[in-house]
């Protein structure tokens, strides 16, 4: 087989798959900054990353997310790792972090003990616990398959969090100063991408006939893991904050709830105040 040079394998996977997605996907095989790869376009590429490439390139245009083929993703200025067994996280999800960190340091003097539900890759809570001051960070999750993907980036983290395969906080006694959750929260029968739904772990995406069983599970139990002062930190779908909302009032008291928007204008935040100004 004769070698290829960098152009030529854009050509080739611009043939198969959107421009962008080429372009990334080659920039990860090479180790390039995908910005400067047109500095090289007549660099010759080894048979077996040339190989590589072209198996990647049409497993993007059979429909596998580009996440997935590259096996990793940027979350908040760390690289993650990810495969099918987890969800792929979204920029909404750097978002509802943000927001949470701000709160936090506004809020809290003391190192904290954080706990992320549901926690998947683990992008939430490895994330919390790198950027503010923590006595400790629990990442749960009722998935086998996605504390192997979360011990990972753990690994690779140098991180200190414990991995707790449970059911949200059933039988957990703990009490948390934040307990954050990016839950399942897709209704049943809702619509939604193919390319989503063809290959994203149904588990991490689907929240019952309302998409509000997580919700109503976490509120149910959390009153018990909460210390006096407290956040809860919700990612929610932007239909659902009213009737989340109303659990909250049903299953807590003496809080304040705030709803945030995302940059899309939609409700997407949802925190819950105990002890907080």
């Amino acid at each position: 087989m004769n070698n290829m040079t960098i152009e030529e394998l854009l050509v080739f996977g611009k043939s198969h798959c959107h421009s962008d997605h080429a372009k990334l996907l080659l920039a990860e095989i090479l180790d390039k900054n995908p910005l400067e790869l047109l500095n090289y376009l007549e660099e010759i590429v080894s048979d077996d990353l040339v190989d590589l490439y072209k198996k990647e390139i049409l497993a993007l245009e059979a429909g596998r997310p580009l996440q997935y083929v590259i096996g990793s993703v940027n979350f908040f200025g760390s690289r993650y790792f990810i495969d099918e067994r987890v969800l792929i996280p979204r920029f909404e999800t750097e978002e509802l972090v943000e927001n949470t960190i701000k709160i936090i340091n506004n809020n809290f003097t003391e190192p904290i003990d954080i706990v992320d539900l549901g926690c998947g890759s683990g992008v939430i809570g490895l994330t919390l616990e790198k950027k503010m001051f923590t006595n400790s960070v629990d990442l749960i999750d009722i998935s086998k398959e996605a504390l192997e993907v979360a011990d990972i980036n753990c690994k690779s983290l140098n991180s200190k969090a414990n991995l707790i395969q449970n059911n949200f906080l059933n039988g957990i006694d703990k009490k948390y100063d934040l307990i954050i959750s990016n839950p399942p929260y897709i209704k049943q029968d809702e619509d939604i991408d193919e390319i989503v739904k063809n290959n994203e772990p149904s588990i991490a995406l689907y929240g019952g006939e309302t998409g509000l069983d997580c919700y109503k599970e976490i509120l149910s139990k959390v009153k018990n893991n909460m210390k006096d002062k407290c956040l809860i930190a919700f990612e929610i779908g932007y239909t659902e904050a009213d009737d989340i909302i109303n659990l909250v009032n049903e299953y807590l008291e003496n809080v304040s709830v705030e709803v945030r928007k995302d940059l899309s204008e939609k409700d997407r935040m949802l925190f819950i105040y105990k002890n907080i100004e």
